[in-house]
């Protein structure tokens, strides 16, 4: 099952996640089919940006987004 999901990048104690779409089997931070927007929690206010026209083409061929991105997504798009 192909998931829209966020994968962990940044330093310890210093997250900065990237908005991506992969394969539900690959590991969080691994392997990922594309790139479609990013979040950093740590600024202020809280950075989050992501291509809906992407999200949207993903979610119509099948993708679920998992529960922290949807509600990122409620939240900065409302």
């Amino acid at each position: 099952m192909v998931k829209i999901r966020l994968k962990r990048m940044g330093a310890k104690k210093n997250p900065y996640y990237r908005v991506v779409v992969a394969d539900s089997r690959f590991p969080r931070d691994g392997r990922f089919i594309e790139e479609i927007g990013m979040y950093d929690p740590l600024s202020n206010p809280a950075k989050f940006e992501i291509d809906m026209e992407k999200a949207n083409a993903w979610l119509a061929k099948g993708a679920q987004c998992t529960e922290t991105v949807r509600s990122l997504i409620k939240k900065h798009t409302a």
